[in-house]
C-alpha cells in the first residue's frame, strides 16, 4: 500500500504520520527497529514493529551495512568510511557525456539531456548498504533552471562584464539544480528522504571564490575541494554522513592530466571514465554521531 501512512511512538510521544517510502527507509537505517510501537490505519492497536506482520522481515537493511560502533569510530576517526563506486560502461559514458554536451551548446534541448543522463548514471554509482540506486527526477519539475543555467553561460561569452552577473546568476541557479538532483534520488524505486540544506549564499560564495581562483593557476582545487566537502556536510535525512576524501593537491594532478589527455581527443573515453570513478571513490558513508532523524 503506497499510500498507506505510519505514527511512531517514541519516549511517550507519537511522532507521524509518515508516508510509507519514508517509514519504509526509516525501518532501513534502524531509526525504527523492532521494539519500536507503531500504528497504522486497519490495525486496532500500537504494536511493537517487530510483531507487525511481514514487516520488519522484508525491510530490515540487509547485514553488509552492519557494523559495531567501534568500526564506525574507527572509519570516521580516519575519515575514509564506506565509499561509494561506479560502474561505468567506457562508450555508453562517453556517449552521454556527448550528448550531454550537445545539450548544453544548443540550450533547449539541454532539460532532456539533463535528465537522462542522471537516470542512466544513478543506477551505475554503487553506495553501501543501498540497492539499486536510481533517479525519478521529471523534466517539467526543472526545465526552466536548466536552460536558464545554459543560457547564462552564453551570455557571459558574450560580454565579459556581464560575467559580474552571470557568475553570481549560475551559482544560485545550479544550486537550484543540485537540491533537485538530491531530492530525487531514489533506491529500490522508493524515493530516498536525502536532501541539500546548504544556504544559497555560502553555495554562491564558494562558486564566485573558485572561479576567481583559477586564476591562480593551481589554487581552485583547494577551493573546488573545500566546496564539495561543505556540500556533503549539508546532505542530510540519513543516518549515515557524507564525506568527501580527496585532497586539494589530489584533484590538481587528476584535472591536469584530464585535460592534458584530453587534448589528444583519443584517449577522451578512457580519460572521462577514469576522472569519474576517481571522484565517486572519493565520496563516502560513515556514521553520524546522532542518529538522522532522530525518533
Amino acid at each position: 500500500m503506497p499510500d498507506r501512512s505510519w505514527f511512531v511512538a517514541v519516549n511517550g510521544q507519537q511522532l507521524g504520520p509518515y508516508p510509507e517510502p519514508q517509514f519504509r527507509d526509516l525501518i532501513a537505517q534502524r531509526t525504527i527497529t523492532a521494539q519500536t510501537h507503531v500504528w497504522s490505519e486497519g490495525m486496532a492497536d500500537w504494536q511493537k514493529a517487530g510483531d507487525v506482520p511481514g514487516l520488519m522481515a522484508d525491510l530490515v537493511a540487509p547485514p553488509m551495512v552492519q557494523q559495531d560502533a567501534a568500526a564506525a569510530d574507527k572509519a570516521k576517526s580516519s575519515g575514509d568510511g564506506a565509499a561509494l563506486s561506479a560502474d561505468l560502461p567506457i562508450w555508453s559514458f562517453a556517449a552521454y557525456c556527448v550528448v550531454l554536451m550537445a545539450g548544453n551548446i544548443f540550450v533547449f534541448p539541454s532539460p532532456w539531456t539533463a535528465t537522462a543522463f542522471y537516470r542512466w548514471l544513478a543506477p551505475r554509482i554503487h553506495v553501501p548498504g543501498r540497492s539499486n540506486l536510481g533517479f525519478f527526477g521529471r523534466v517539467d519539475e526543472i526545465w526552466y533552471v536548466i536552460i536558464a543555467l545554459t543560457a547564462t553561460g552564453y551570455i557571459g561569452l558574450v560580454n565579459d562584464k556581464l560575467q559580474y552577473v552571470t557568475v553570481p546568476a549560475q551559482a544560485a541557479l545550479s544550486w537550484m539544480l543540485l537540491r533537485w538532483v538530491v531530492s530525487s534520488l531514489a533506491s529500490n524505486r522508493r524515493p530516498l528522504p536525502i536532501r541539500f540544506e546548504g544556504s544559497i549564499w555560502v553555495y554562491i560564495g564558494f562558486h564566485v571564490v573558485s572561479f576567481i581562483a583559477v586564476f591562480t593557476v593551481i589554487g581552485w582545487a583547494w577551493v573546488v575541494t573545500a566546496w564539495i566537502r561543505w556540500i556533503c556536510r549539508n546532505l542530510v535525512g540519513t543516518r549515515r554522513e557524507v564525506i568527501f576524501n580527496a585532497t586539494g593537491l589530489e584533484m590538481l594532478w587528476r584535472t591536469v592530466v584530464f585535460v592534458l589527455l584530453t587534448i589528444l581527443i583519443i584517449p577522451i573515453p578512457w580519460v572521462l571514465r577514469w576522472y569519474a570513478s576517481w571522484f565517486v571513490s572519493q565520496i563516502a558513508l560513515v556514521e553520524r554521531d546522532t542518529p538522522y532523524p532522530t525518533l
